[in-house]
């Protein structure tokens, strides 16, 4: 039977709002999101103009930039909500996977604010987040799916059956695609941060031009691999720059750059699409979901589209605006939580924990 993705919210005749808080890298997200699905108001911001003279993220300058920006942000949420601080019902935030530091000031604001307002808190894995980003569209799928989470640090493929059953499929065994993504960018001398700059190179690129390997692409399993891809760049950039070290700088032409960004790009997506086809088959779904920063790839979006339709499988993408990091995603997730069990309300737990390293099945541990 299928379990429609709306919200169901008949026990409460008011639905209750969640105030949730993302700070787990480099984006600083706050939202409010109702037990019936909607959101009221948000806001973010992103940090790359911080860490691009860095060429990535530095985690110190990350932590305390977090901690500038959560009040005024929560205040730019509420008033776009037209509510006050004390109208919330409960208080979540991400409390791993992420950079310790990062993790560490979104969790003790949160919890601090909790504590003082009386409101109980509703931790959220961070990719439980992405996972369930995709039901916020204007399309929202219904379970069972199975869910490709696709970002700079993590590429995983998901069985969901329902909230809060999540089974590992397949991952990758390296480097994450959105990773592998950034890191190649950088070897062909594009600034950060590299993959949506790659992205938009290989649109005007030859995806033909260069024979890059498809690593584990027809392993019998969902496991996947990236690191070897971006070693072949990293050989082919070299010879095309005429150096004989990597530490050289290797200055190629423009139209290097793009035929090479999109064989990257073409190699990357020719994996994704075959892995995530293949899961669907595996766990017999007819719905594949995908999510996290990668999901924003528009070639990636254009063949998951059209080779799931040969297959009859139905794909499912979040809004553009919801690929990223985002308060709204974690809002959601426990706005979900809290739907499926009204009790979370009744918790006053103001013992804080973060979990830089989790996996998805601790969420609901």
């Amino acid at each position: 039977m299928e379990v429609h993705t709306q919200l169901n919210d008949s026990n409460n005749k008011v639905p209750q709002v969640v105030l949730g808080f993302e700070s787990s890298c480099d984006e600083t997200g706050v939202a409010l999101c109702t037990t019936d699905g909607r959101i009221l108001g948000q806001a973010l911001h992103s940090q790359i103009a911080m860490h691009k003279d860095y060429g990535g993220v530095v985690p110190e300058l990350a932590s305390r930039d977090h901690i500038r920006r959560l009040i005024p942000l929560m205040n730019e949420a509420l008033a776009e909500a037209g509510m006050q601080l004390q109208e919330v019902d409960a208080i979540a935030v991400t409390t791993g996977p992420g950079l310790p530091g990062a993790l560490m000031a979104g969790c003790a604001f949160a919890y601090s604010l909790a504590a003082g307002l009386g409101k109980p808190v509703i931790p959220v894995h961070h990719l439980e987040g992405h996972l369930l980003s995709p039901l916020l569209s204007a399309k929202p799928p219904a379970f069972p799916f199975t869910a490709l989470l696709v970002s700079g640090g993590h590429s995983q493929l998901m069985a969901v059956e329902h909230l809060g059953s999540y089974e590992l499929l397949g991952e990758t065994l390296d480097d994450a695609a959105g990773e592998a993504f950034d890191k190649t960018a950088k070897m062909i001398g594009l600034p950060y941060p590299g993959g949506p700059a790659l992205s938009k190179l290989a649109e005007q690129g030859d995806p033909t031009r260069f024979e890059l390997p498809r690593p584990m692409m027809h392993s019998k399993d969902l496991m996947m691999s990236f690191s070897g891809l971006k070693t072949s760049v990293l050989t082919t950039a070299m010879k095309l720059a005429g150096v004989q070290n990597p530490s050289e700088t290797m200055r190629l032409n423009e139209q290097d750059k793009c035929d090479l960004s999109a064989s990257f790009q073409a190699a990357i997506v020719d994996v994704l699409v075959k892995k995530s086809l293949k899961a669907c088959k595996q766990a017999g779904h007819n719905r594949l979901v995908i999510a996290g920063g990668v999901g924003a790839n528009k070639h990636l979006r254009e063949r998951l589209t059209a080779e799931a339709k040969r297959k009859g499988i139905e794909v499912f993408f979040p809004e553009l605006s919801l690929c990223t990091d985002n308060g709204a995603m974690i809002a959601y997730a426990a706005a979900m939580r809290l739907a499926d069990n009204p009790k979370l309300l009744e918790s006053r737990d103001y013992a804080m924990q973060t979990k830089p390293r989790c996996a998805l099945n601790e969420a609901w541990a």
